[in-house]
């Protein structure tokens, strides 16, 4: 860590982390209200109350702190889905304990679920980290709902690469498209709860 970075910190009270989140929290607050191609950074230490030399300490641009909230996003939707689903439930009732709790998110953050559908993709290489982390972690939960007890009385085939591909973007294009048609974007568990017994389920 930086010298400049902890004195900053020293200065205002807080740990290094908690300044750092202040401004990712900002960017969220003004995703909801004015987009994030709308955001400049100055409104972003504003909302923050903070200098935008504190901001520089911790991120080199608006699309860093962009990146790091995407990030946040991603770990609290593995979070919630981890405590949505009880692993010893029938796996139908697990799929759709799962859909249920992704569907929940990306309706509880709706600025920030658009954001990512419309402006995520126009960084284009710089999007690639996030996008594939997003992926790696909903496959790893994917792998412990399969080890889990629930799933292991099906007898289930393993959760191959190939099958968690086609179900987690499967469910990503369905609730983007729903999203970005305004449509109510609940009426998407049921078809993806099927969707998804059915790619796992199969070669039983």
């Amino acid at each position: 860590m930086r010298n400049t970075e902890v004195e900053g910190s020293a200065a205002s009270g807080e740990s290094p982390d908690v300044a750092r989140q202040r401004f990712v929290d900002a960017l969220a607050t003004l995703i909801a209200e004015r987009g994030y191609a709308a955001t400049s950074v100055v409104d972003i230490v504003r909302v923050a109350q903070a200098s935008k030399t504190t901001f520089y300490l911790y991120f080199a641009n608006k699309q860093e702190c962009y990146l790091a909230l995407l990030a946040s996003v991603t770990d609290d939707l593995v979070a919630d889905i981890r405590q949505s689903v009880d692993s010893d439930a029938h796996w139908h009732n697990q799929i759709r304990q799962m859909l249920t709790a992704y569907i929940a998110h990306l309706t509880a953050r709706p600025a920030i679920s658009l954001s990512w559908i419309r402006d995520l993709p126009a960084l284009g290489a710089a999007a690639r980290p996030i996008q594939r982390r997003n992926f790696a972690e909903l496959a790893a939960l994917l792998g412990e709902l399969a080890s889990n007890p629930g799933f292991q009385r099906a007898g289930l085939p393993p959760i191959t690469k190939p099958k968690a591909v086609m179900l987690l973007a499967g469910v990503r294009e369905l609730a983007a498209q729903t999203a970005e048609d305004e449509l109510d974007i609940e009426g998407v568990i049921v078809p993806a709860t099927d969707i998804a017994i059915s790619i796992l389920a199969a070669g039983q």
